[in-house]
């Protein structure tokens, strides 16, 4: 009996313990839960049941005994969506990195081009793809934002590991100081790719600006309310359509507010973009195609007209032909080239081996000479600014080797581009609020015209209405005397012209 007793207690035992384990498939958290089915069996032990069932197998599409609530599963979802997003965004990222690696040479045959002209490439790829339809004053959309700014910050993360020695104190553990040598940013990318940074967020938040606004719409080319008489060079560009009685002042004064204020980012990234191009080193190939002498590179007549002893910029461009941008670039070109020319003389000056430099024109001479070409491209630049790039820039950016200096030079240009597309836009509304009006207020004064008439003394900077001592102290001073001394405030600093800029248009053509 008493082992009976004890073999009942044993069975019961053993069914009571009886568990199975179930696989929780969970992928989010990746990891797998144990869940415990138990038979206790106390209705077999009371009835005395000898018998052993089958164990009770938890299918795994019920419902868990612990259910989640919505706000759980939404926040599950939520964390899934990031993180197949991440995913992506890395795969993205990588298929970007390779492919700048490779020089834009996916055949792996090692006729890509420079990482600094790839990375350059790509910065203006991406500028393109995502500011090529901003065709009105209205704020991006959310995506499009979302992939610039992601983008663009992939591509500018490379300049911060493009770095520079500097010395530095290290304190040792028993109190002596030692000077060693640390890493940091280069100067000029830690003080340019803030800045540009900032003026890339000013234009997409003066974009922003234009959310709310009602006053004016557009209307594309086929619409009947289409203006017929638009310019063929704007063809792809929506009309727009004020009021029949214009726009009102507050629309008039905010307009011309977000004007001003692109019109300085502007400024600031073309002045950005001047400096790094200056800075760059003039490739060799470049060198080896200029003529032996400035006048062979401007001809016998612009050369005359450059070098005589009282020299009027304004007459000197007054001469020459500038009746299609090929001629202008064409001008540019000849003399950038001669400026080149001219400071490479003035460098091999004492070298007697140079032939092919020497010449009988004096230092001094050579030198107004290369400050009157100067002020003429200089001119030239504020009064062309829709012209492509010269041969010189195409010719330093395709040869660059320096990756912060191309960083530099596409993420300034591609500001520039987008700066000058927001002002085109922006004076798109005035004027057709100007030709519904039949009005032209003194307050809003074309760009055009205010570079057109401009003078030398403006794009100087020259005050002429400080003093009257300081007039008759210039007044019979020598034309060339006084352009040598007004420049040599400026070209003495590699930022030279940059920094009497006025408002004016961006270069589109070389965008």
């Amino acid at each position: 009996m008493v082992r009976a007793s004890e073999q009942e207690q044993e069975t019961y035992r053993s069914r009571l313990f009886n568990f199975k384990w179930r696989n929780n498939e969970n992928n989010n958290t990746g990891k797998h839960a144990k869940s415990l089915s138990v038979e206790t069996g106390l209705d077999e032990a009371a009835t005395g049941s000898h018998e052993v069932e089958p164990l009770t197998i938890i299918h795994p599409n019920k419902s868990p005994p612990f259910p989640r609530s919505a706000a759980d599963e939404a926040a599950l979802a939520a964390a899934q969506a990031r993180e197949n997003q991440l995913l992506a965004d890395m795969e993205q990222m990588k298929e970007r990195f390779s492919k700048l690696l490779l020089g834009e040479d996916n055949s792996g045959g090692g006729k890509g081009v420079s990482s600094a002209l790839a990375l350059s490439n790509a910065i203006t790829n991406l500028a393109a793809s995502v500011f090529g339809e901003q065709r009105r004053l209205e704020p991006m959309p959310a995506e499009r934002r979302a992939r610039w700014r992601k983008e663009i910050d992939w591509l500018l993360s490379v300049t911060d590991y493009v770095v520079e020695f500097a010395p530095s104190q290290q304190k040792n553990k028993d109190g002596t100081n030692m000077e060693i040598m640390t890493t940091r940013q280069r100067t000029d990318l830690h003080m340019n790719i803030p800045a540009l940074k900032k003026l890339d967020a000013m234009l997409i938040d003066c974009l922003e600006n234009f959310k709310d606004q009602s006053e004016f719409s557009y209307v594309s080319k086929d619409s009947p309310d289409s203006d017929n008489k638009r310019n063929d060079d704007k063809w792809w560009i929506p009309t727009v359509k004020v009021p029949p009685d214009g726009l009102s002042e507050g629309s008039r004064r905010f307009l011309q507010y977000q004007k001003d204020c692109v019109n300085q980012v502007l400024k600031a990234a073309m002045a950005i973009n001047a400096q790094v191009l200056f800075e760059m080193e003039i490739p060799e190939s470049y060198i080896d195609s200029l003529p032996k002498n400035g006048r062979a590179s401007l001809g016998d007549q612009m050369y005359k007209n450059i070098t005589v002893d009282f020299f009027d910029p304004d007459q000197f461009l007054s001469s020459m032909d500038m009746s299609s941008e090929h001629k202008i670039v064409d001008l540019k070109n000849r003399i950038e080239a001669s400026i080149v020319i001219w400071k490479r003389k003035m460098v091999y000056k004492d070298s007697k081996s140079s032939a092919p430099w020497a010449s009988g024109v004096s230092l001094e001479k050579r030198e107004v000479f290369e400050e009157r070409a100067e002020t003429i491209l200089l001119i030239l630049k504020h009064r062309y600014p829709g012209i492509s790039q010269s041969a010189l820039d195409i010719s330093k950016i395709q040869f660059n080797m320096d990756i912060g200096q191309a960083v530099l030079e596409s993420y300034s240009r591609i500001l520039e581009s987008l700066a000058y597309t927001v002002l085109s836009r922006i004076d798109d509304v005035l004027e057709a609020d100007r030709a519904e009006t039949k009005r032209e207020p003194e307050d809003l004064v074309n760009t055009e015209t205010l570079v057109g008439s401009m003078t030398l003394s403006d794009f100087m900077g020259w005050d002429f209405d400080q003093g009257n001592a300081d007039l008759e102290s210039k007044k019979d001073m020598p034309d060339d005397q006084l352009v040598k001394e007004k420049l040599s405030v400026v070209t003495t600093k590699k930022t030279s012209y940059l920094e009497t800029l006025g408002g004016v248009k961006s270069p589109t053509a070389r965008h």
